[in-house]
């Protein structure tokens, strides 16, 4: 059997070679496995200093970002270079990408970032209907074209409410259909579980159009209500062992990391890498 890490090469180069655009950086000891940290879990975990201290620590060597973590793109590269941590994908505003997608691509080409990926919606801003979520669609598809002619990819993260169906498809299905290939899916797969949708059935619907998976987890029902009832990585009610195989058959190249609100970010991400490190290399 091929190792983990040479199927996730192997489909990371094919996704990017159809796609024409750079292949995200895996790591340097060609030993990792396609594991990341969105920076949102750090948030409030000291300085930017500071949560790089701690995903190094925590073993964590790549990341998805905020946006630019409110510094300049000069400031960001000393600390990534510093510590030793690449960025693999960056949650960027719709209302940036709408405001001068020159800029993001500038910004995003001097941390090296090969992935720009729209985060959340605001309720002012979501399509209400079929109609408006293929328009919508269609005008992601329209940024991610650019940005393909830039050089850089683009994916779409989800969260609960583009999970309501019109005549049978969910409205994020709606939204990569009118999109285009180039739009990938960053599925948050507690969000698609809050919803009341089975993440392993679901990721099988987009077979080759996963770019990743939020990697998190949902505590009981009930529970943890001082964390959102968001859960530690493998130790809630998702069941990983469907989830994991699922997301690799439908061509996830990265892993993300993730908790809304920890008490403890670095208990999080610790523990969190620990179980991706465990179970992804057991997936057939």
């Amino acid at each position: 059997m091929k190792s983990l890490k040479s199927t996730f090469t192997g489909m990371a180069l094919v996704a990017a070679m159809a796609a024409g655009i750079a292949n995200p950086v895996v790591a340097d000891d060609n030993k990792s496995l396609p594991i990341a940290a969105q920076m949102y879990t750090l948030r409030d975990a000291g300085t930017l200093e500071e949560q790089f201290a701690i995903l190094n620590r925590a073993g964590v060597s790549v990341v998805e970002t905020v946006d630019m973590q409110k510094v300049s793109a000069k400031e960001l590269s000393a600390l990534l270079e510093k510590h030793k941590i690449k960025v693999i994908s960056s949650h960027v505003p719709i209302d940036k990408l709408r405001g001068n997608l020159d800029d993001v691509i500038a910004e995003q080409k001097a941390v090296g970032n090969p992935v720009v990926t729209v985060p959340f919606l605001k309720p002012e801003d979501r399509p209400a209907d079929a109609a408006t979520w293929t328009a919508f669609g269609k005008e992601l598809g329209g940024y991610a074209d650019k940005l393909a002619a830039a050089g850089l990819a683009m994916s779409y993260h989800n969260h609960d409410f583009e999970m309501v169906k019109f005549d049978g498809k969910t409205a994020l299905e709606l939204l990569l259909d009118a999109a285009g290939p180039k739009l990938q899916s960053e599925l948050d797969v507690a969000w698609v579980a809050r919803s009341g949708t089975d993440p392993a059935e679901f990721l099988g619907t987009l077979n080759g159009r996963v770019f990743a998976i939020h990697a998190k987890d949902n505590a009981p029902a009930g529970t943890a209500e001082n964390e959102r009832g968001f859960a530690t990585l493998g130790t809630g009610v998702l069941d990983w062992k469907t989830i994991l195989p699922a997301a690799k058959k439908a061509g996830a190249k990265w892993f993300i990391l993730e908790h809304d609100m920890p008490l403890d970010a670095e208990a999080v991400l610790t523990k969190g890498n620990a179980f991706l490190n465990e179970h992804l290399p057991t997936i057939q």
